[in-house]
């Protein structure tokens, strides 16, 4: 090896030794998320769509309003819990009293969304569309399904993210391009992450970014939670983590931001779990569940299901 050589090894061991570093701190992940003392902030109403449960949002703000989409569950359905479910909205400008639209904007209508529903929205607005990702529920089969939106209250479905495909779930996609493609994580056992040039046909990589950790709070499945977010230290996704006693608690996790499939760190504790009585006890006993993520002024607002019973939300001041 030559002298000149040998220091530009030596250069790039140090540049990857100080990334190492500092991605070792915690200065990535949103901080000190604490939840409202007064959740729930939204529960089940009336005799109909949403008279059972209420769950699972997404979110999205304007930068004066945030509009949450959620997941409704009424009685009709099928199955241990028995419930249909739909997607309704929800305004607030203060991120806690939300007014909710009287009917559901996203109904179950087609075969693979019959007759469990359409669940667990996640959103993103790209220009001048809103992308929706969702369960469609058949009964049997979870798939991963599309839509899109101009105003978050008209829909038009896309169908079935991966067609062919079998149980597919939770697609969270980052809303800027990366090597000119648009990226999205997905999956609930392991993540795996996909990406597109139209936003609509998606490709998946074939080996997991993200997989349970023996010992750890993650140690039975992942899930991602709400849509990623583009930082200054790379890609940060928060996401949804179960133990082997299906205890849901929640996480995050840093990818390159010139790579979407590189996991650069990861967190080694939750920042959420359930320890309120409706988390606990809910229709799915010990869940904290995280979808939806806004901003409003200086304030990061989580939402995210309590036991598929309710909805609360959490606060962070950011990094």
């Amino acid at each position: 090896m030559t002298k000149k050589s040998f220091y530009y090894t030596a250069l790039l061991l140090f540049i990857s030794l100080a990334s190492l570093v500092n991605c070792s701190d915690q200065n990535w992940q949103l901080s000190s998320f604490q939840k409202y003392d007064k959740n729930p902030i939204i529960t089940p109403r009336g005799n109909s769509w949403e008279s059972k449960d209420v769950f699972n949002p997404t979110a999205w703000s304007d930068g004066s309003t945030i509009y949450l989409l959620y997941r409704a569950e009424d009685s009709t359905g099928i199955g241990q819990w028995n419930g249909t479910s739909r997607l309704g909205l929800a305004t607030s400008t203060d991120g806690i009293n939300f007014k909710r639209n009287e009917k559901p904007v996203l109904e179950p209508t087609e075969p693979w969304e019959l007759p469990g529903g359409v669940e667990d929205p996640r959103v993103v607005k790209i220009e001048d569309t809103f992308y929706l990702t969702y369960t469609a529920y058949d009964g049997e089969t979870a798939r991963l399904a599309m839509a899109t939106s101009p105003d978050l209250k008209s829909w038009k479905k896309l169908g079935l993210v991966f067609p062919d495909s079998g149980w597919t779930k939770s697609g969270a996609i980052l809303p800027h391009k990366v090597n000119d493609k648009w990226w999205m994580y997905y999956g609930d056992t392991n993540i795996w992450v996909a990406y597109s040039e139209d936003l609509i046909h998606w490709q998946p990589i074939e080996e997991p970014v993200l997989k349970p950790r023996k010992n750890y709070f993650d140690s039975r499945l992942v899930e991602p939670g709400p849509q990623p977010l583009m930082t200054n230290r790379g890609i940060l996704l928060l996401y949804n983590g179960a133990n082997e006693n299906l205890v849901y608690e929640t996480g995050q996790a840093l990818f390159d931001a010139n790579d979407p499939s590189k996991l650069i760190a990861r967190s080694d504790s939750s920042f959420l779990k359930p320890n309120t009585q409706l988390e606990q006890e809910g229709q799915v006993p010990n869940v904290v569940f995280i979808e939806g993520l806004a901003r409003l002024e200086n304030t990061w607002f989580l939402y995210y299901g309590m036991g598929d019973s309710g909805i609360g939300v959490a606060f962070s001041s950011g990094w």
